[in-house]
């Protein structure tokens, strides 16, 4: 979850720079459909795809909706969002992963979590309102912010239906069954979309963040992911989302885009210290 939470983050650093340049479900169409060919490969490669894997293929849809529109809704909100703020957005994730949680396992927080999500989420509101108190109290959230949490409860719907869906499969065929759904979903939703855009003659940047998004974002944060949601409660496997907003910091200030406001630091501080919470043991 450590490198998940690092590759994450270059996705909110490029993704911000391609967001405009291109529709958001024709991007994320081409994107599940390259982190397909390399998982499915992977899978090929290492345990197989046993036929036992295409049982009730339902769940491939459903978890396949739900990270496409998790993605759509993430580059849709990037048009607009700063990355620092949307990454700050994404470390809501834990809280409501923590509730839906509790409502698909009966997953229980205990006291030192419940304090742990509150620290993370006071820090993640911090760095939306950018510090701003009058900001914060009369609730003004930036359009793609919004946008973009919505996506964020997808995500967050998504990790605990990954064990609650799982049926034995290895993570990386688990992995290739929803890659191809939410290819197919994005496919029908996105053809207009993916007619129209002139792919022959997309900037360099669109190219790099497809890339990008497609075997780091996706394939390996998506294995990464499934992974760790079938050995660690669902609250703790999104408390390293609270490390995303600094990555993002690193990205953009590697990417030349300078550094954030100091106030910023007062609201990743915050995160930080409510992942080191989550973490130690019980």
């Amino acid at each position: 979850m450590l490198a998940f939470s690092a590759l994450v983050a270059g996705s909110f650093a490029l993704g911000a720079m391609a967001a405009n340049l291109i529709a958001p479900a024709a991007l994320n169409a081409a994107r599940f459909a390259i982190a397909a060919v390399v998982i499915g490969t992977a899978a090929l490669l290492t345990t197989g795809l046993p036929r036992r894997a295409a049982r009730a293929p339902w769940r491939y849809l459903v978890l396949g909706g739900l990270f496409a529109g998790y993605f759509v809704l993430m580059f849709e909100g990037l048009k607009t969002a700063a990355p620092v703020s949307a990454a700050a957005v994404f470390t809501l994730t834990p809280v409501m992963a923590a509730g839906f949680g509790w409502l698909l396992l009966r997953q229980i927080a205990t006291p030192r979590i419940v304090l742990a999500l509150a620290i993370g989420a006071a820090g993640a509101l911090w760095v939306i309102f950018r510090g701003d108190l009058a900001a914060a109290l009369a609730f003004h959230v930036g359009r793609g912010e919004a946008i973009y949490f919505w996506g964020c409860m997808c995500h967050a719907l998504y990790t605990p239906m990954v064990r609650k869906l799982n049926r034995g499969e290895p993570p990386v065929v688990f992995t290739f069954g929803m890659l191809v759904a939410g290819m197919v979903i994005l496919t029908v939703f996105g053809w207009s979309d993916i007619r129209a855009t002139d792919w022959l003659h997309l900037p360099p940047i669109v190219w790099i963040t497809l890339l990008y998004v497609s075997v780091f974002a996706s394939a390996v944060t998506f294995v990464l992911l499934q992974f760790a949601t079938m050995v660690l409660p669902s609250s703790k496997v999104m408390a390293y989302t609270y490390l995303t907003p600094s990555w993002v910091i690193l990205w953009q200030i590697a990417l030349g885009h300078g550094v954030p406001p100091a106030l910023i630091a007062v609201g990743v501080a915050l995160t930080a210290l409510a992942l080191v919470t989550l973490l130690r043991d019980d």
